[in-house]
């Protein structure tokens, strides 16, 4: 089978995190032996913010992590379609994509229909930012992929979809697995990007005060992170260490003896029950992890077993004392959440679903809704995960 995947960016993980699901899904997909075009548009912003803070390295570095992925260029107002989705069985089309792009291949499936199309949705917009969601052009997409209970129900409650399923983000665990032998650095590391300001509040009370409270050593990874964080971290005695590359977690989490989750605000405030995809790769990785309050309503973990639940600083500095003083409690967590990732949460578990979602598309006769005027309006704002 061809998949045709059209998202943001295969080649940068800078400040885009869905670049992580996007890469373990290709790569199970050709591991099965399907055909997995990838398109991302030519200077997209996550890219251009990667080469020139560091040049051409990084693009270098990943194809030689992943030597069988591959992405194409785009520029909107060249991009053939006819040519591109050919002999596309089924197509995927991300939501941090140019309005323009979505009506476009929608029209396009219109007028063919020899292939499935759906819309992949792993963000909190349609919820926060409903008019720019609901102005994208699903009528002849055949569905929507929402990584959530709570965004399928808001594309079928406001009607933007006729159909949508839940697909959850997971881990590659091809990629994210306990490592040996790696020299230890410090007691607790925490990767996460800066983003807006949305969780500085959080971040003091349940990673920063709580290092600095009991001595830690302690490093974060990430960007964005402008002057008076790094001052903050700096008073905290953390150290700073810029943009990771995602593929080299795994052996920064062999290296410390607990993470962190700190959620951003919009994603507990309005997306309850989904977490951010680092929570499946510090577990993939078997590392303990400690969680600042969220609401895992869809009940894909078990909080006190897969990790720790910190309401409040006092029980964050409560359960790191716990788990760096006590091994075995440390390495039960650890192997509690490892297992729960491999039983339900890689990978090959989220093309296992997809390919279900798609055996159930094509043998349906394909429907021929009422077309729509098309949309007009600005690129896409910039988002942060």
């Amino acid at each position: 089978m061809r998949i045709v995947m059209f998202y943001h960016s295969l080649l940068s993980d800078w400040n885009h995190g869905n670049a992580h699901f996007l890469r373990g899904i290709a790569t199970e997909l050709q591991a099965r032996g399907h055909i997995v075009d990838i398109y991302e548009p030519r200077n997209g912003w996550s890219l251009q913010n990667l080469t020139q803070t560091y040049g051409q390295a990084p693009v270098d570095a990943f194809k030689a992590a992943y030597p069988g992925l591959r992405t194409t260029f785009y520029d909107l107002a060249t991009l053939d379609l006819d040519h591109v989705l050919a002999e596309a069985d089924l197509v995927l089309v991300h939501e941090w994509n140019e309005h323009e792009l979505v009506w476009r291949i929608g029209l396009h499936r219109a007028r063919n229909r020899h292939y499935r199309l759906l819309f992949h949705d792993t963000h909190h917009r349609s919820r926060t930012e409903p008019k720019s969601m609901a102005a994208y052009e699903l009528a002849y997409y055949d569905g929507v992929l929402a990584y959530g209970k709570v965004i399928q129900e808001i594309y079928l409650k406001k009607k933007w979809t006729q159909r949508a399923w839940v697909w959850q983000e997971a881990a590659d665990v091809r990629i994210f697995h306990p490592l040996e032998g790696v020299t230890p650095m410090g007691d607790l590391v925490w990767v996460g990007n800066w983003g807006d300001g949305e969780r500085t509040a959080q971040l003091s009370e349940f990673v920063f005060e709580p290092v600095q409270r009991l001595g830690l050593k302690a490093q974060v990874y990430g960007v964005r992170y402008p002057p008076e964080a790094l001052a903050t971290l700096a008073a905290a005695g953390i150290e700073y260490k810029g943009w990771l590359p995602n593929y080299l977690v795994p052996e920064v989490f062999a290296a410390f003896r607990v993470t962190a989750h700190v959620p951003r605000q919009p994603y507990v405030e309005a997306l309850p029950g989904i977490p951010t995809i680092r929570v499946f790769e510090a577990l993939a990785c078997g590392i303990p992890l400690i969680c600042s309050p969220w609401d895992d309503r869809e009940q894909l973990f078990t909080p006190g077993k897969d990790y720790l639940v910190a309401h409040n600083g006092e029980e964050m500095v409560s359960h790191l004392k716990l788990l760096l003083n006590d091994k075995a409690a440390a390495d039960e967590l650890a192997s509690h959440g490892r297992r729960t990732i491999l039983a339900r949460h890689t990978c090959a578990h989220r093309v296992d679903e997809l390919l279900q979602i798609y055996a159930e598309l094509a043998s349906e006769p394909a429907p021929a809704p009422t077309a729509r005027k098309k949309p007009i309006l600005a690129p896409a704002a910039q988002r942060v995960r």
